[in-house]
């Protein structure tokens, strides 16, 4: 694990280090690097924002709204797409109207945003919302439809309910699904709520990113796209250690494991079709015992 942790961290350094020498040396080989800040430059910049309050207040209200509109599209697309699987009659009335909705990406929702909610506050909630709503409801029908229909069968048998067996079959048995669309929607949360903020906020991550751009302020910038890289990386961290907790009772894979070592025969024996046997001699099946015809006097 140690070794691991060491070779992440040289990675990041590398591609620092990479961007350093880049950036320094205006490197411009079709891609060009002369406009593009150094390390040290965004390392000021986001030195100098840190030590004020906006950036910190725009980093709460970046992360209220996707914690909210995640946590929203996760009891929602869970409880859909349960009732979905299960259901023929939720799954012809809903199914159509949600399966015609799916392919509009959340971003482009943003006029409708803005004519339906009051505040663009909601607007950017809801946008988060549509963009974690799909991914958890696909990733639960499936899983849901996956499940083995004799554990419900089983369930049945005890005497279980309907209730029961959503709480002892359903839930816990589509939970690895569930938690891999909860991982693939926080992901796609961020890239719409920063596109939210850019477009329509007033203040935000990604709105201030945006007022760098337009200033021509490019550290500014690169400091806003390292902060949305660092959020990320820790809502996606955050959801996948609550998932190993969830799921403690599944078995691992013992891929990494080493293999047992192998048991040496004692000494002086040697080894057998069944076994270590007496020294000097292959152990093996027992001989069959010829049975003994007993002689009837006459």
């Amino acid at each position: 694990m140690t070794g691991r942790r060491a070779l992440r961290a040289l990675s990041l350094a590398g591609a620092l280090a990479l961007w350093q020498v880049l950036t320094t040396y205006d490197v411009n080989l079709w891609l060009r690097f002369e406009q593009f800040p150094t390390v040290t430059d965004v390392a000021r910049t986001f030195a100098r924002r840190a030590a004020g309050d906006a950036y910190w207040q725009d980093l709460a209200d970046s992360l209220t709204r996707i914690v909210t509109g995640f946590l929203l599209a996760a009891v929602a697309g869970v409880a859909v797409g349960t009732a979905i699987a299960r259901s023929r009659l939720v799954a012809d009335l809903v199914g159509p109207v949600l399966e015609v909705l799916r392919p509009i990406p959340a971003i482009a929702l943003v006029p409708v945003a803005i004519l339906l909610f009051p505040s663009n506050e909601q607007g950017i909630v809801f946008i988060t919302f549509t963009a974690a709503f799909f991914p958890v409801l696909v990733s639960t029908r499936h899983a849901v439809r996956a499940l083995p229909p004799v554990w419900e069968e089983a369930v049945r048998t005890m005497g279980g309910g309907r209730w029961r067996v959503l709480g002892s079959v359903v839930l816990p048995g589509a939970l690895p699904g569930v938690l891999g669309g909860l991982s693939v929607g926080i992901g796609v949360s961020w890239i719409c709520v920063i596109s939210a903020e850019m477009i329509s906020g007033e203040y935000g991550v990604g709105y201030r990113t945006w007022q760098d751009y337009t200033v021509v302020d490019y550290p500014g910038v690169f400091v806003g796209m390292v902060t949305i890289g660092l959020l990320g990386w820790l809502t996606s961290t955050a959801v996948e250690v609550l998932g190993r907790r969830l799921t403690r009772w599944l078995p691992r894979s013992a891929v990494h494991e080493p293999p047992p070592p192998a048991r040496r025969a004692r000494r002086g024996t040697a080894p057998g079709p069944d076994g270590p046997g007496p020294r000097g001699r292959v152990a093996g099946p027992a001989p069959a015992r010829v049975p003994v015809r007993e002689e009837t006097a006459s």
